[in-house]
């Protein structure tokens, strides 16, 4: 069996996902077969695999650096939220149900079962498996259904590795209460503590490292920079909570907001839009913040319908017509593009009650149509030419996935120009749309922007709409960002000690 270290945490969100991404690039350079794996994900930022199983974003953007195509084993158990007390849950990379917390809490057995398997299979695979834990290992209200931290650690002898973000404050205290709160077996496979996102000057920390190590007994094995230059995905939307605008300021930038949306989804399709120089990306949520955009995105979403009648609330739908009426080009991705439609018909009740129909923005000639069974695809797309938006698009290709639960198709009488084909297999299949003008698109296709000549042709679209220069589209390379990561992170990081843990 492989070698196996874990990354686990003092609270969510201090850089759990980064670091396991660093260490999986890291293993990769250093010669060894690496692959990523996290128990349990919580996230609306899904990725498919090529068989068309649905895993976290995360362990994606993980198993690009360690080098391996992403299989539903790296991510076995995946809740996608869709109120407060119920999530969509996806077992195996295949939808098991929509089911409130107490139900799914119920098929932990199940979930285990499903866990130790894919474990098993990976360390069966690779010489390293990188284990990313949830959250926090001490949270004691929750802890006796664990399947996805210590209960991890404990089953497959995995060294930990306990992080705590310095950047939000009282990491001193976090570290300590955390190992504190675990019972001594637990506290025992803890072997290492990182201290992440630090700015400055290293020797400012003094003597902290050393009154960490002396009071818990646990050594300080690293001190990770906070980095601001190197571009890797976000894993949630809990970092849209505190976002700030991406990109360019002054005149002459093309300005994107795109509407944060209660339950969004796959967010990090626009990340290539705020790298991208000459473009500014910001995050909106009121009427007024549409002003002056020149494109407008409605991204994906894990309750369409919901989302809908939140932006009705708020006034959002209004000024998303006003925002087209004024010049502004709109695109809607995933369940952006059903809400475009005329309407959304939900004869199941995946959403709303059976039978219930609920009307969309009316920008684009089409509705939609809700199945219980789930669309999950990676594509090729060839995009059309025409007005607008595809102005000089013809024949430009990329590829992305899809994860959809409804069909769209055109209304009766509407002939809405395809916005491009999607090629799965040898089959072309007509899908998008786009308005008469070319000014609104729709599409299901997540990753549109991750293609260059995607991104030039439909940013140089919307510049020229509004008279701006044509934005500054160069070549990025993901891979090259991971190895500089992984360059950042191992020159922090007591590697020594780290392929020790791993018996290397």
């Amino acid at each position: 069996m492989g070698a196996v270290i874990m990354v686990q945490g003092t609270a969510s969100s201090v850089g759990k996902s980064v670091i396991c991404a660093a260490l999986c690039r890291i293993f990769l350079q250093d010669g060894l077969r690496v692959a990523p794996f996290k128990a349990q994900n919580m996230s609306n930022n899904s990725f498919v695999t090529r068989d068309g199983g649905e895993i976290g974003r995360a362990q994606a953007l993980q198993a690009v650096a360690a080098g391996v195509p992403a299989t539903t084993a790296m991510n076995p158990v995946l809740l996608k939220p869709e109120a407060d007390h119920r999530s969509q849950v996806v077992l195996n990379g295949r939808p098991l149900g929509s089911l409130p917390s107490s139900e799914w809490r119920e098929k932990k057995p199940e979930m285990w079962k499903a866990v130790t398997g894919a474990l098993d299979r990976l360390r069966a695979a690779y010489e390293v498996v990188v284990i990313e834990g949830a959250g926090s290992p001490a949270e004691v209200n929750i802890k006796s259904g664990d399947i996805v931290n210590m209960r991890v650690a404990m089953y497959a002898d995995a060294p930990v590795l306990l992080v705590g973000d310095i950047d939000r404050g009282g990491v001193f205290a976090s570290m300590l209460g955390t190992l504190e709160l675990l019972e001594p077996e637990e506290r025992a496979m803890v072997k290492g503590l990182i201290i992440n996102r630090f700015r400055g000057d290293r020797s400012v920390l003094e003597p902290l490292p050393q009154m960490i190590e002396e009071r818990t007994g646990v050594p300080v094995v690293g001190v990770i920079p906070y980095f601001t230059d190197i571009a890797v995905p976000e894993e949630d939307a809990v970092a849209l909570e505190s976002a700030v605008p991406q990109g360019d300021v002054g005149e002459g930038v093309l300005d994107v907001a795109v509407v944060k949306l209660p339950r969004v989804s796959n967010f990090d399709d626009f990340d290539p839009l705020a790298r991208t120089p000459g473009v500014r990306v910001r995050y909106v949520t009121s009427p007024d913040e549409l002003d002056g955009a020149h494109l407008v995105i409605l991204p994906g979403t894990k309750s369409t319908i919901g989302d809908l009648q939140w932006m009705r609330s708020r006034g959002l739908d209004a000024a998303v017509a006003a925002a087209v009426e004024r010049g502004a080009a709109i695109i809607g991705v995933c369940g952006g593009y059903q809400m475009l439609g005329e309407s959304i018909v939900d004869e199941e009740g995946s959403e709303a009650s059976a039978g219930s129909v609920e009307r969309g923005l009316g920008l684009l000639p089409v509705e939609t149509v809700f199945r219980e069974a789930k669309e999950t695809r990676q594509v090729r797309f060839k995009m059309n030419g025409g007005g607008g938006l595809l102005a000089g698009a013809a024949g430009v290709e990329g590829e992305g996935y899809e994860i959809h639960m409804g069909e769209t198709r055109a209304v009766e009488g509407a002939c809405p120009a395809p916005a491009h084909y999607l090629r799965h297999a040898d089959d072309l299949v007509r899908s998008g749309a786009v308005s008469g003008d070319g000014r609104v698109m729709g599409t299901y296709v997540h990753g549109l922007f991750d293609s260059d000549e995607v991104r030039r042709v439909l940013l140089g679209n919307v510049a020229a709409m509004h008279g701006l220069p044509e934005p500054d589209v160069s070549a990025f390379s993901l891979d090259a960002e991971l190895d500089r990561l992984a360059d950042g992170v191992r020159a922090h990081l007591d590697m020594a000690l780290i392929h020790e843990l791993i018996g290397r």
